[in-house]
C-alpha cells in the first residue's frame, strides 16, 4: 500500500454568506492553507480573525455559522496499474461536505463523526486534476432538516440534533457557540493491490483459569480488479502467542483466536499495574506455487498494530433492598468509581496534541480519578485519548453522541447514527480502558420531565436508538463490554415502569443542587451511581486576566458584558450568589466574590464526593461534571481553559483519596466513616477532639478501629464529641495517620471565624518558594492563588484546612521575579476566614 499525505497545498474561500467586508476580498481570492483545520483555525492562522476564546470576539463572528466554504487543491496521480486500485480517504468532514474530483461529485458527507473512503480509480487522469470540497452551513442544513422531518426539542434553541455535527460546536452553558467548518481529521491517497484490511476487531476476554484470549476478528476489503479474489493469509501476534489463518479465496473475513497462558492482567490505576502488548496483524497474499504453506509467503498487503490489556469487565444491575444496583466489576473486583465528565478539551478541535491530553489526564490521575465518562455532546476521541488512558489505568465510559435532545429517527439521520457507532465501536475494541458503552446523555430523562412528549405530537425522539440500534451494535461488534441505554437511566425503564432518572435505580443525575437547591441536600439521597453533579465557580485570576476583561484591557467584573459571554449558564452568577449566601456570604468586592466562588464550587463537590464515598457499596460511583473546560469559561470544571487547576481540582483530589476521613450523618447522629480504597487493612487509632477555635480541647477521645480492603467503616461518637455546647465556637477534630478531617456544626457566616487566623513565613527553594504556615485559631481552607503572582506559578496543595496551632507547608514553583512577601498576604494567601468576615469588620481585600 502507497499513502500519499494531502496536508497542503489547499486553497480556502468563502462561496456564499455575509462575510464582512474587511475579508471579503481576501476570502474570495483565496488563503493557503493545509489539513486538518477548520475555518476558524485558518482564519486564525491567517491573522484576519481575533481569537475567538478572548473577550467579546466570540459574538464578533457569528457571521462564519452561515457561510458555505470551498478547500480545493492540485491533485497529481500516476496512472493506476490494471490492478491497483486509488481510493481517497477523508479522516473527519466538519460537516455538510460534498467532495468533487475535476468537478464531478464522488462523495458527500453529512456526519462529523465518520471518516469516508471513495474509489476514485476510475477517475484518474494523466493531467493535473482539482480536487475541491465544499463545506455548506451546518446551522443552515440542520434548519432545512427541522423543516422537512418536523422540529424536535432540544436543550437550547439552535437544533444540533438535526446534523451529525458535534453538539457542543452550536454552544453549551460552559462553551462558545462557533460552528466550526473544516476538514478536521487528514486527507490521503490510499493505492493498493488484491485487498486491504479494511478492520480489525480484537475482541480480549480472560478465561476462569488466567488465560488470555483474543478473538481477532479481520474484515477485508477487496479490490475487485485482476487477482482480487485470491485466497489470502492472516498472521497475528500478541505476547508470544502466535497464530495464522487462512481467508478463502473471494471470502472478505476471518476470524482467528489468540491464547496467552497466566495472561498478566491489566487493572484501573490504584489496583494493580497496567500491563500493554503489541498486538499485530498482518495480511498477505496465499502463495499460489505453495497454496499449503501456513504462514502465505505472497506479497504483504497490510499491517495493523495496536496495545491491548487483558481484563474482564461486567456491569452488575441486579435488583436488591434498595433498587438495583450499577456497580461496575473489573476483573471481578467490584470497585468504586471515581469519575469525572470530559468534553472536548479545546472547542477548536484540530488544535489538541498528544502532549495536552497527556497533561490533562495526568491531572486526572492526580485528583485520585479513576474513570473518565466522554461525553455525549463532543465527539468521540482519538487515538492519541484513548492510548493515554490505557496506559495511566484511567477507564473510559463512552458515550454515544446524543446530547439532551430529541433526535429524529428518520433517514438520512439515522443511517448516520448507526454508521458511526458502527465505525467507533469497531476502532475501540482494543482498549482495555474502555469499559462501558452508553447510548446517550439525558435522551431519555428529557423525554419524561421536560416537556417534550406535548412538543413531539407523536414524531420520533430517539428512542430507539438507546433501546434497539446502539445497543444492537454494541451486542453484535464488542459483546465483551456491558451497555448503558443512557445516562441517566434506570434498567427496567418503560411505561409506567421505573422513572429513569430515579435514584434508586441505575445511574442518577443530581442537577437539583446547582439548579435550584442548597448543596446540603446532597445528603437527602444515596443514588446507586451519580453519573452526574456538580458545582460553578470562575476560572483562575491569571485566566481572567488573559481572556475576559473590559475595555481598559482590565478583568471585566462580574456583571460586565464580556464576564456575562463567558457565563454561559442560566442566570449562572445569580445562582453563584445564592450558593455561597448560607455558607461564606455573598462578598462585595470582585476579588472576594471570585475567591468565594471558586471555594464555594470546591466544597459543594467535595461535600457531595465524601456523603457518596461514605455509602459504598450501594453507592458504586460518583462522576463529577466536570474535569477540564474548552476554552475560559465559569464553568463546572476543575481545570479551567488554560489549563490551570481550580481550587475544585484540590477538592477532588482529597475526597477521592485512596484514605478518607468525614463525618456524616447516621441514624439521626453524627458518625466518623472511614473509606479504605486500598488493598491492605486500615488499622489505626482515631484521636477526637472537640475544641474550642482556639484550640482548647473541650473533650477527646481515642478510638482503635479497623476498616477492611475497599471498605467503608462507619464508627459511632460519644456524645461529649457531638454535642457542642457552643456551636459558633466549636469543632471536631479528626486525626487518623497523616488523614485529618475538622467537622463543624454550623456554616461559617455562623461561626466566630478570627480574620487572620495564620502567621507565615516564606524561604527560597531551588524551584521557587516555600510558605509555612502556622493557626493561632480554627483556619478554613489556606489557599495559596499563586497564579495572580505568575500565570506560570504551580503549588503543590490548597484548601488545607488547619485546627488551632497545627501548621502546614506549601510548595511554590515558579520561575517568575516575585516579591516573596506576595506569597504571605491577600489576594494571595487567602482562607474562608478572610472571606466570610470582611464585611463585619469593614476591612478590605485588594484587588
Amino acid at each position: 500500500m502507497t499513502l500519499t499525505d494531502l496536508r497542503d497545498g489547499w486553497t480556502l474561500t468563502a462561496t456564499a454568506g455575509d462575510v464582512p467586508d474587511h475579508l471579503a476580498e481576501r476570502l474570495r481570492t483565496g488563503l493557503r492553507v493545509h489539513v486538518p483545520g477548520t475555518s476558524h483555525t485558518h482564519l486564525l492562522d491567517a491573522g484576519l480573525i481575533d481569537d475567538p476564546y478572548l473577550d467579546d470576539h466570540e459574538q464578533r463572528l457569528a457571521w462564519m455559522k452561515r457561510v458555505d466554504w470551498a478547500y480545493e487543491r492540485e491533485l497529481v496521480l500516476d496512472l493506476p496499474a490494471d490492478d491497483e486500485r486509488v481510493d481517497l480517504v477523508l479522516g473527519g468532514v466538519d460537516t455538510v461536505g460534498t467532495v468533487l474530483l475535476d468537478g464531478e461529485v464522488v462523495l458527500r458527507t453529512r456526519d462529523m463523526h465518520r471518516s469516508y473512503r471513495v474509489d476514485v480509480r476510475d477517475r484518474v487522469r494523466p493531467t493535473t486534476q482539482r480536487l475541491r470540497v465544499e463545506i455548506a452551513s451546518a446551522l443552515a442544513y440542520a434548519e432545512a432538516e427541522a423543516e422537512r422531518v418536523g422540529p424536535r426539542p432540544a436543550a437550547y434553541t439552535q437544533p444540533f440534533n438535526m446534523v451529525r455535527k458535534m453538539a457542543c460546536s452550536f454552544g453549551w452553558d460552559w462553551g462558545p457557540d462557533l460552528q466550526t467548518a473544516g476538514l478536521w481529521r487528514p486527507v490521503r491517497v490510499e493505492r493498493w493491490r488484491v485487498a486491504r484490511l479494511a478492520g480489525v476487531r480484537p475482541l480480549v476476554t480472560v478465561e476462569p483459569d488466567g488465560t488470555g484470549v483474543v478473538e481477532v476478528h479481520v474484515d477485508v476489503e477487496r479490490s475487485g480488479l485482476p487477482g482480487g479474489d485470491a485466497g489470502l493469509v492472516v498472521h497475528a501476534s500478541v505476547a508470544g502467542a502466535d497464530v495464522v489463518g487462512r481467508v478463502a479465496p473471494g471470502a472478505t473475513s476471518a476470524v482467528v483466536r489468540l491464547e496467552v497462558p497466566h495472561a498478566p492482567l491489566w487493572w484501573p490505576v490504584g489496583h494493580g499495574g497496567q500491563p500493554l502488548h503489541a498486538l499485530t496483524v498482518e495480511l498477505s497474499a496465499a502463495d499460489v506455487a505453495a497454496p499449503a504453506e501456513p504462514r502465505g509467503t505472497g506479497p504483504l498487503l497490510g499491517t495493523w498494530t495496536r496495545r491491548i490489556g487483558f481484563r474482564t469487565v461486567e456491569l452488575d444491575t441486579s435488583v436488591d433492598d434498595h433498587g438495583t444496583a450499577f456497580t461496575l466489576r473489573v476483573n471481578g473486583r467490584p470497585l468504586f468509581v471515581k469519575g469525572a465528565n470530559w468534553i472536548p478539551d479545546d472547542h477548536l478541535l484540530t488544535r489538541l496534541t498528544r502532549e495536552r491530553v497527556a497533561r490533562r489526564l495526568d491531572q486526572a490521575v492526580g485528583a485520585h480519578l479513576n474513570l473518565l465518562r466522554v461525553w455525549g455532546g463532543g465527539v468521540y476521541e482519538s487515538e492519541d485519548f484513548y492510548e493515554l488512558c490505557d496506559e495511566r489505568g484511567l477507564l473510559v465510559w463512552q458515550d454515544f453522541l446524543l446530547a439532551c435532545a430529541a433526535y429524529p429517527e428518520e433517514q438520512p439521520l439515522r443511517d448516520e447514527i448507526e454508521a458511526e457507532a458502527r465505525e467507533h465501536v469497531a476502532r475501540l475494541t482494543p482498549h482495555p480502558s474502555l469499559v462501558l458503552w452508553n447510548g446517550g446523555n439525558e435522551n431519555l430523562w428529557g423525554h419524561e420531565d421536560w416537556g417534550w412528549k406535548d412538543d413531539l405530537e407523536g414524531r420520533t425522539w430517539g428512542h430507539a436508538y438507546a433501546t434497539e440500534v446502539l445497543a444492537a451494535v454494541v451486542a453484535e461488534l464488542d459483546p465483551t463490554r456491558p451497555y448503558a441505554a443512557n445516562s441517566p437511566f434506570s434498567p427496567g425503564f418503560g411505561p409506567q415502569e421505573v422513572h429513569p432518572n430515579d435514584p434508586d435505580h441505575g445511574t442518577h443525575h443530581q442537577w437539583e443542587v446547582w439548579n435550584r437547591v442548597d448543596y446540603s441536600v446532597y445528603r437527602d439521597e444515596v443514588p446507586r451511581f451519580c453519573s452526574e453533579f456538580g458545582f460553578q465557580g470562575p476560572p483562575t485570576w491569571a485566566t481572567l486576566r488573559r481572556a475576559v476583561r473590559d475595555e481598559d484591557g482590565a478583568v471585566a467584573g462580574k456583571e460586565h458584558p464580556t464576564f456575562l459571554l463567558h457565563q454561559k449558564a442560566d442566570d449562572g452568577n445569580g445562582k453563584l450568589d445564592r450558593g455561597m449566601a448560607p455558607h461564606l456570604g455573598v462578598p462585595d468586592r470582585f476579588a472576594d466574590w471570585h475567591w468565594a466562588g471558586q471555594l464555594n464550587q470546591a466544597r459543594a463537590v467535595r461535600f457531595a464526593v465524601e456523603h457518596y464515598r461514605s455509602w459504598w457499596p450501594r453507592t458504586a460511583g460518583a462522576i463529577v461534571w466536570q474535569l477540564n473546560d474548552c476554552w475560559p469559561v465559569t464553568s463546572w470544571a476543575a481545570v479551567d481553559g488554560d489549563e490551570r487547576p481550580k481550587p475544585l481540582w484540590y477538592a477532588m483530589r482529597a475526597a477521592f483519596a485512596e484514605r478518607v476521613v468525614t463525618v456524616q450523618p447516621r441514624d439521626g447522629r453524627e458518625a466518623l466513616l472511614v473509606v479504605n480504597d486500598t488493598p491492605t487493612l486500615w488499622k489505626g487509632v482515631a484521636r477526637l477532639e472537640r475544641q474550642r477555635l482556639d484550640g482548647s480541647v473541650l473533650a477527646s477521645a481515642e478510638l482503635p478501629l479497623t476498616v477492611g480492603a475497599w471498605s467503608v467503616g462507619t464508627f459511632a461518637l460519644a456524645e461529649a464529641l457531638v454535642t457542642p455546647v457552643d456551636p459558633a465556637r466549636e469543632a471536631l477534630v479528626v486525626t487518623l495517620d497523616h488523614a485529618r478531617h475538622v467537622h463543624t456544626w454550623v456554616e461559617d457566616v455562623a461561626l466566630d471565624l478570627h480574620p487572620e487566623p495564620l502567621t507565615a513565613g516564606v524561604t527560597p527553594t531551588q524551584d521557587g518558594y516555600e510558605v509555612e504556615v502556622v493557626a493561632r485559631s480554627l483556619a478554613k481552607d489556606v489557599t495559596l492563588l499563586v497564579d495572580r503572582l505568575d500565570p506560570g506559578a504551580r503549588v503543590d496543595d490548597a484548601l488545607v484546612t488547619l485546627p488551632a496551632g497545627a501548621r502546614a507547608r506549601f510548595r511554590v514553583r515558579t520561575s517568575a521575579p516575585i516579591d516573596p512577601q506576595d506569597l504571605l498576604r491577600a489576594p494571595v494567601l487567602r482562607t474562608a476566614n478572610d472571606v466570610v468576615v470582611p464585611a463585619a469588620r469593614g476591612a478590605a481585600v485588594g484587588r
